[in-house]
């Protein structure tokens, strides 16, 4: 994860001493990862460290990250799915692999929003 060479010599301070960045970087031995935006507020060199253990994880753990940055998503993804708030309520609009939904949306809030003509 990038975090040896910056941890190596305070290996007995707890997790809450680590940085922001290093915090977002720390995982254990989960069967799913659940990521909210991992790469918010990192710098591009921290967010390509995150998006290169992101993809490493495949076919290890199951991960889910949550994103709007549609650029990221393309490169980490298998699959994505565009979730939509209507009527006061979260709603599955569309989802399937990245080339479906990046290149042959079927809905046109996912054509919009992917074409940034939304969001």
């Amino acid at each position: 994860m990038g975090l040896w060479d910056e941890v190596k010599d305070r290996l007995k301070a707890g997790a809450f001493s680590l940085s922001g960045g290093q915090q977002q970087r720390l995982a254990l031995q989960p069967e799913v990862l659940l990521m909210d935006e991992p790469c918010s507020a990192l710098d591009p060199i921290s967010s390509e460290v995150v998006e290169n253990l992101i993809v490493s994880l495949r076919g290890k753990y199951t991960v889910v990250v949550v994103t709007d940055n549609l650029a990221q998503a393309k490169r980490i993804a298998d699959d994505v799915a565009l979730f939509w708030v209507r009527s006061g309520a979260g709603e599955l609009i569309e989802s399937g692999s990245v080339e479906q939904i990046f290149n042959h949306p079927q809905d046109s809030l996912t054509k919009a929003y992917v074409s940034g003509r939304r969001g």
